[in-house]
């Protein structure tokens, strides 16, 4: 299996369909990528396009994940455009198709977000999880740490309200 995190500024159609699929089945399969299952094509693309246009403007980097060629997952890096943050950046959407998940390609895909930030002249990144998954432990194995939570932020639904837990790793 030949993996590869690359950097993309420009998603053209074949790679925004791609995107958007891989989007789509990882929130039906449970993901916590900003939806709640069940969601279509239609729910995700208006989400999946503000992310283009962020990287169209350069308030944003998608790092692509592919393996053996083929879009596997991606993960975004929000920049900072105010002139005291330029050295820190938030990581969003962090996803691997389901199909794919279980052999290692989250670590590929977060060590390849690290580089692309590293070369951007990044020194810190930020994301925030949702409680009640345990991802954050993913996390920590990769070197960030928790600096704290917003209880209750996230309802997944009524009744069900979850942490939004905050984490940082420095570069």
């Amino acid at each position: 299996m030949r993996t590869e995190v690359c950097p993309s500024t420009t998603v053209d159609e074949e790679l925004r369909a791609q995107l958007l699929r891989c989007w789509v089945d990882v929130t039906n399969a449970g993901g916590a990528v900003g939806l709640v299952p069940p969601v279509t094509a239609d729910d995700v693309t208006p989400l999946l396009d503000q992310l283009v246009e962020r990287a169209a403007d350069g308030r944003a980097v998608l790092g692509v994940l592919r393996v053996d060629g083929a879009v596997a997952g991606f993960a975004v890096l929000s920049l900072s455009t105010g002139p005291l943050r330029r050295h820190w950046a938030t990581v969003l959407r962090v996803q691997v198709h389901p199909a794919l998940q279980g052999h290692g390609l989250g670590r590929v895909l977060m060590t390849g977000v690290h580089a692309i930030a590293r070369d951007r002249g990044l020194e810190f990144l930020h994301l925030t999880v949702r409680g009640g998954t345990g991802i954050e432990k993913f996390y920590e194995g990769l070197g960030y740490r928790e600096f704290g939570r917003m209880r209750g932020a996230i309802r997944v639904a009524e009744g069900d309200d979850r942490d939004e837990i905050h984490l940082t790793c420095r570069l």
